[in-house]
């Protein structure tokens, strides 16, 4: 039982992502997942299920959202491989961290 749970927390900590689209919630003023692994070219949906808005802003400003208000969502297709930070320009202490990894042959 404790070394489901110990998979459990790790995967919440760094979700790797073979699909296409992945989805990460903003919810309790965190994105859910918090970090994620995904292969170049896949396209990334971030939904606002709190009930104040919040941005998506990556933190060189490669991509930066309006404001999100409830429900509503904002995508972004990573084509190169490294890391992106973001936040959320109205609450800072929001972040998230995408590892984009090279296509697989």
């Amino acid at each position: 039982m404790k070394t489901l749970l110990t998979l459990l927390l790790l995967g919440c900590l760094a979700t790797p992502a073979w699909a296409q689209e992945v989805k990460i919630d903003i919810r309790a003023f965190m994105y859910n997942p918090q970090d994620v692994q995904i292969t170049a070219g896949t396209r990334v949906t971030w939904v606002n299920d709190d009930q104040i808005p919040h941005t998506v802003t990556e933190i060189h400003k490669l991509f930066r959202s309006a404001a999100l208000d409830t429900n509503d969502s904002f995508s972004y297709q990573f084509d190169t491989p490294g890391t992106y930070q973001y936040f959320c320009v109205l609450h800072p202490q929001m972040i998230g961290k995408i590892i984009v990894n090279p296509p697989q042959p």
